[in-house]
């Protein structure tokens, strides 16, 4: 009798505890109290030039300062370009403006409101997750997808460094739209996401290999047309900023990347002083040696690996969707002349829906740990070289 109720008792304690693990609700609200607490705990703070808290180490402490020029009447756009399109622009300066205390700059609500702003998509990214995880692979693999991701630590750093989070959430938006053959809302987020960061367009080529002639024109038009509408209307508004601005991100030097060591560049993917930004020619002239292998032969080599890969795949199911969206990205990042760390954030949901598994998830910490011992293990150490891996730091980076 006793070991019947033992054996009972027992069974109920297992059945609860599996119960609480499928409670998406309780993770919901564990994946944000953790980061809510973090914040609290260490609250970001800038005393003099040096940066201390959860931030500490990102990048947020230079889009505060350009945030700050609109004190100065300095708007991005209109009065000095940007490398980044529109909708992050208008959040640091709205941002910096709104965090201001007595008209003085406050750098602590400005991260602050950020960090919060960053963790209520990425509150999403793992609500996208779970569904298209559920969708590919059963239920119960999607919550523990989602379980895996709630406890990684990059996505949890990186939304108080960055605004990669944001960018990441309009590609698995997309992504689900796509997945659940809803095309008109997928194509919506494809352009939002383009407007925030170019990268989730690249939804359109997942959408002309799934789809039908038509309906992927379908798809490219309202994506294309929305992305467009918009920048064509802000470049009238504001001339030579405004094109200098579309042009920026590809007219960096390489760096953080092969080509960057072959190019002998050895520094992360900076612009220079914020006031080269007054100039639009500025926006051109990378800020490092010329490519050795210019971009367009490497654009020829990857292109042609993404077009094999584009008609031999096979499969039309919405694994396939999902896969053939991160080998995309995975060859964009292979072209482009930089890396940096938080992108790792866009990778990780697609490397887990497409490997949910033990193998999968390794792979997700091996990124992790090589992306860290970049930036900041060896990147950290070199403010007394402006920035430059040098000494016997340059091996290591190698």
């Amino acid at each position: 009798v006793v070991m019947s109720v033992h054996s009972g008792s027992e069974g109920e304690i297992r059945s609860g505890g599996l119960a609480l693990l499928r409670d998406f609700r309780l993770l919901v609200y564990l994946f944000v109290a953790f980061r809510l607490l973090l914040l609290i705990v260490y609250q970001p703070i800038l005393v003099g030039d040096t940066e201390r808290g959860v931030s500490a180490g990102g990048d947020l402490v230079y889009f505060y300062g350009l945030g700050g020029l609109a004190d100065r009447g300095l708007l991005p756009f209109r009065d000095y370009w940007s490398e980044f399109p529109p909708v992050w622009p208008a959040m640091y300066v709205l941002v910096a403006q709104i965090t201001e205390s007595g008209g003085q700059p406050n750098y602590t609500a400005f991260a602050s409101v950020m960090g919060l702003m960053m963790l209520a998509f990425d509150t999403g990214n793992l609500i996208l997750l779970r569904r298209i995880g559920e969708r590919l692979h059963g239920r119960d693999t999607g919550l523990a997808l989602a379980w895996i991701y709630a406890v990684l630590l990059a996505p949890a750093v990186f939304l108080w460094w960055t605004f990669e989070t944001m960018v990441a959430f309009w590609l698995l938006l997309g992504l689900w739209g796509l997945v659940r053959e809803q095309d008109g809302r997928s194509a919506l987020a494809a352009a939002v996401g383009g407007l925030t960061k170019f990268v989730p367009l690249i939804l359109l080529g997942v959408a002309w290999r799934f789809r039908e002639p038509r309906a992927a024109l379908r798809y490219t038009g309202i994506a294309l047309g929305v992305f467009a509408l918009v920048y064509l209307g802000l470049i009238a508004a504001t001339g030579q900023m405004g094109a200098a601005s579309l042009v920026a991100q590809y007219s960096k030097a390489s760096y953080s990347t092969v080509w960057a060591l072959i190019d002998g560049n050895y520094t992360t993917g900076i612009f220079g002083p914020v006031e080269s930004r007054l100039d639009p020619a500025a926006a051109t002239v990378p800020v490092g040696n010329p490519a050795v292998i210019p971009s367009w032969l490497r654009l020829i080599v990857f292109g042609g690996i993404g077009l094999f890969a584009f008609w031999r795949t096979r499969r039309r199911d919405a694994q396939s969707v999902v896969a053939f969206t991160l080998l995309t990205l995975l060859i964009f990042f292979l072209w482009a002349q930089g890396w940096s760390p938080q992108w790792l954030v866009l990778l990780i949901p697609l490397i887990l829906l497409c490997f949910p598994e033990r193998g999968g998830v390794l792979i997700v910490l091996l990124l992790s740990l090589i992306a860290f011992a970049e930036y900041p293990l060896l990147f950290i150490r070199t403010g007394d070289t402006g920035g430059v891996i040098a000494g016997p730091l340059r091996t290591a980076f190698i």
